[in-house]
């Protein structure tokens, strides 16, 4: 006999997290069931996926629109940072994205994740104007306009 479970967990060779799936009742009722690894599906619990499922959506549409507010107050805005340089234009170490982080909470009073500057591009060690591209989201992407100048 089969019987219809809800994962609590993704297992290998069998499905994914919060996936309803049909396996023998052996099965559900020594493996699943005994290491709570899924619940039945009854209407209860199917109720309470459908919810969890729709708070999800909210949740990312949420995500999405704070990230879309940010990008819209720092894409193709320019920060300067002063550093020391060689003769040569060259930078004296580099410049990373903790430096870009720190300068944008002081010119839009933005926190952001060091770790959403993209890593490629935030290595500068050359004066000049470099774009770094900040990722916000998965779906929300800015570029940064970053300038280098010799601090004198």
């Amino acid at each position: 006999m089969k019987v219809k479970v809800i994962l609590k967990e993704n297992i290998k060779g069998v499905g994914k997290k919060d996936e309803i799936i049909e396996v023998k009742d052996g099965y559900a009722n020594n493996f699943l069931f005994a290491q709570n690894k899924a619940v039945p599906a009854t209407d209860e619990n199917l109720k309470k996926l459908k919810n969890k499922a729709e708070k999800n959506v909210k949740d990312h549409a949420k995500e999405v629109k704070k990230a879309e507010e940010i990008k819209e107050k720092i894409n193709n805005k320019e920060i300067t940072l002063a550093v020391k340089a060689g003769e040569n234009g060259k930078v004296f170490g580099s410049i990373g994205s903790k430096e870009i982080v720190d300068e944008v909470k002081k010119v839009f009073g933005l926190t952001i994740d060091k770790k959403k500057i993209d890593g490629e591009n935030s290595r500068m060690k050359e004066l000049g104007l470099h774009d770094v591209e900040v990722k916000l989201h998965s779906e929300v992407k800015a570029i940064l306009k970053v300038k280098l100048i010799n601090k004198e």
